[in-house]
């Protein structure tokens, strides 16, 4: 399959060839975003986020291998999406969809698990206290963004403090602080790439 390195200042052509090309981006990096077509995440993980008025962004989710995003399945103005980790992206225009019966029931079940995300997260939100928020929030990321290990779940990602403050609407102190605490009770650990492992006992080791 053809590879092609983009620019992220680049913007895909809707029009592909017979062969689907994979776009690269590295970790950090936005995705561009236009109207005519959604990405598709072949390896890797994106962030889908929003800006405020004031600057600050909102974590709305985030995209694995398989699922789509682009601005055809958002209706906010200030939406960025970011890669996590080094992307490889395929790129659809919207005609294919709207033509491809197998295209469109991909697409569909996605908007469905997206929809699920986007519940889970609003829940999460919704709680008191930022220690409950930030437990569910790591055992969601476990379900949907874990790679079993011997010792637990391991998030294929390597989220920073500020990742996960983002998402819970609190500090980077904060949340440093309880992982810390989480990390003295041998609730979570973290490998040689830093990631967060999440130790088996998780679930059954914090009653929220």
């Amino acid at each position: 399959m053809l590879l092609t390195y983009q620019n992220g200042s680049q913007e895909p052509s809707p029009s592909q060839p017979q062969e689907r090309r994979l776009h690269f981006y590295d970790k950090g990096e936005e995705i561009p975003l236009i109207s005519q077509g959604v990405w598709q995440v072949n390896r890797g993980v994106v962030q889908l986020g929003k800006f405020d008025s004031n600057g600050e962004q909102t974590l709305l989710g985030w995209v694995q291998p398989l699922n789509f995003f682009g601005l055809w399945l958002t209706n906010i103005d200030t939406y960025q999406v970011t890669a996590l980790s080094n992307v490889y992206l395929k790129w659809y225009a919207l005609s294919e969809i709207e033509t491809s019966c197998s295209l469109s029931q991909m697409v569909l079940h996605q908007i469905v698990m997206r929809i699920r995300q986007t519940e889970s997260l609003l829940a999460i939100a919704g709680i008191k206290r930022v220690e409950d928020r930030l437990i569910q929030l790591l055992k969601l990321l476990g379900k949907d963004l874990g790679q079993p290990v011997s010792n637990g779940t391991r998030l294929i990602v390597r989220l920073t403090h500020q990742n996960l403050a983002d998402v819970i609407g609190t500090t980077r102190v904060t949340v440093t602080r309880i992982l810390g605490d989480f990390q003295r009770q041998g609730l979570i650990s973290f490998d040689g790439d830093r990631h967060i492992v999440i130790d088996g006992q998780f679930k059954d080791s914090i009653e929220v």
